[in-house]
């Protein structure tokens, strides 16, 4: 998962000292970003956690997999599977996200009640991602021609040197397709990990804040192993969501008919 999003996605150290970088624009940053290494055939256990306005949670957990596509490495591949509990059991999440920005991402959804795989339409990206402040469209990765970048100051989180970068679609599509009018994100200096991010919702007057609470390096990848999402409408919390991932493995054997429509809905 890249976020996760990343939404919705995972990131690694890169070796150019930050000196490097000084003269890098936003969106020269943001190429840095997209273009890290974040690990291959990748294995891991997901907790999702639900939290309403009044602190009421709900529980799920998830196994989820991922690789760089066979025919294109910079392609990527993703299939995951809800486990528990019995509402969302057996429910599989399939998407092919593109580097080629003339192609839209594809996303599948199998929702075992109906029987039926369901493809996601780009009008319907911006829709909750089963029930969570996770978009559909934070669940790929978009392409960088769609926005235009500023670089907006250097700031310190928790410690570490961070850029500030205003991220502002270009184009009405895009804004329909992830229902997000500009972000404002916050990219870690030393090992360009997004780390917090705030979301100009179009509709409802609303905020997203997306915070990594939680980065772990594992076989010299960095690895966000907790993500929240929050909603916000002014100063109230609406509701959060939060993926925390463990058991994570990294060059793992992954067979070809995984990520396919078949198999989403055959399940594990």
């Amino acid at each position: 998962m890249k976020l996760l999003t990343g939404t919705l996605l995972l990131a690694t150290l890169l070796t150019l000292p930050v000196s490097g970088f000084a003269e890098m624009s936003a969106r020269d940053i943001m190429q840095k970003v997209k273009d890290r290494d974040d690990g291959n055939n990748v294995i891991m256990d997901m907790e999702m956690i639900l939290i309403d306005s009044k602190g009421n949670t709900r529980e799920r957990s998830i196994r989820s997999f991922r690789r760089d596509a066979p025919d294109n490495p910079e392609d990527s591949e993703s299939i995951m599977f809800f486990l528990s509990p019995a509402n969302v059991e057996n429910t599989g999440f399939l998407t092919y996200d593109y580097d080629d920005g003339d192609k839209d991402d594809d996303q599948w959804l199998y929702l075992p009640a109906l029987k039926k795989v369901k493809r996601i339409a780009a009008a319907d990206k911006s829709g909750s991602f089963m029930g969570t402040d996770f978009t559909y469209a934070d669940m790929s990765s978009p392409d960088l021609d769609d926005y235009d970048y500023e670089l907006m100051k250097e700031v310190e989180i928790d410690g570490h040197k961070v850029w500030q970068i205003l991220s502002t679609p270009n184009n009405e599509e895009e804004i329909e397709r992830t229902g997000y009018t500009k972000s404002v994100v916050f990219v870690r200096q030393d090992n360009l990990v997004v780390i917090r991010s705030v979301n100009w919702v179009k509709k409802g007057n609303k905020n997203k804040f997306m915070e990594v609470k939680e980065l772990k390096q594992i076989d010299g990848i960095w690895t966000p192993t907790e993500v929240v999402m929050t909603t916000k409408k002014g100063k109230e919390t609406e509701h959060a969501s939060v993926l925390k991932s463990s058991n994570i493995q990294y060059n793992q054997e992954l067979d070809d008919d995984l990520f396919t429509q078949r198999r989403l809905s055959k399940g594990l």
